[in-house]
């Protein structure tokens, strides 16, 4: 691969920007200063450093993020902030893309890839992958609610699949649905008539919030989406 396709796949800047980088003296491959954007490096076995940080070239890249409250899943937005200003400096964003969405005003687990036939797969209606949500209710949720929730409700013309939901406390639920319809937990709570107050997505599939801090953001393996 040559040097210059090298540092743009790893996020480094446009053609352009590498060039001048190059130019700098800024990149060594294996200890020595290279300045050709032409020449040729094995990813896979050649040491390349930017400014003594060592680049490590993936193809496809996966990332989990507990997203904050106040952001829209979106790459790009003229007027909104989008959950890719929450991703840190070091996170490689090239092509870089969220899986399905989360609203502005809900927390939790966001996955982030540049690995678009992953990214289908897992949000094609056809795969049925399950999403745990946390919930803060306006009312008193009973046992009845919770039936009516799992068996399906209406949520505008549209009956929901089966679904799992858990009382916490009278006011709090966790519900696991394996459909992404638009603002889906949020009507399906009104449909019992209730409210939710606040929401967090807890789990993605196999991938788990648990431990994770709010903002935070780590990268994992295709390995761990797919066990």
């Amino acid at each position: 691969m040559r040097l210059d396709k090298f540092l743009t796949e790893c996020g480094i800047g446009s053609r352009r920007e590498v060039k001048k980088i190059l130019d700098s003296n800024r990149v060594k491959v294996n200890g020595i200063i290279v300045k050709n954007p032409q020449s040729n490096i094995k990813e896979s076995i050649d040491k390349v450093e930017l400014d003594s940080r060592i680049l490590e070239y993936k193809e496809f890249r996966y990332y989990i993020m507990y997203k904050r409250a106040g952001y829209i899943t979106a790459t790009e937005d003229p007027k909104e902030k989008t959950v890719m200003e929450l991703l840190p400096e070091w996170v490689i964003k090239k092509d870089l893309a969220p899986v399905g969405r989360l609203d502005k005003d809900t927390e939790g687990l966001l996955l982030f890839t540049n690995d678009g036939k992953l990214s289908h797969s897992l949000l094609s209606p056809k795969k049925h992958v399950d999403k745990t949500y946390y919930a803060k209710l306006e009312n008193i949720i009973n046992q009845e609610d919770i039936k009516k929730l799992e068996s399906g409700v209406d949520i505008g013309g549209y009956i929901t699949k089966p679904a799992q939901a858990k009382i916490i406390s009278d006011k709090e639920i966790e519900l696991t649905i394996s459909e992404g319809k638009f603002h889906q937990v949020k009507k399906m709570l009104e449909a019992v008539n209730n409210k939710v107050i606040y929401l967090k997505r807890l789990s993605f599939g196999n991938l788990k919030l648990e431990g994770m801090e709010l903002g935070e953001v780590k990268e994992i393996s295709i390995e761990e989406i797919l066990k």
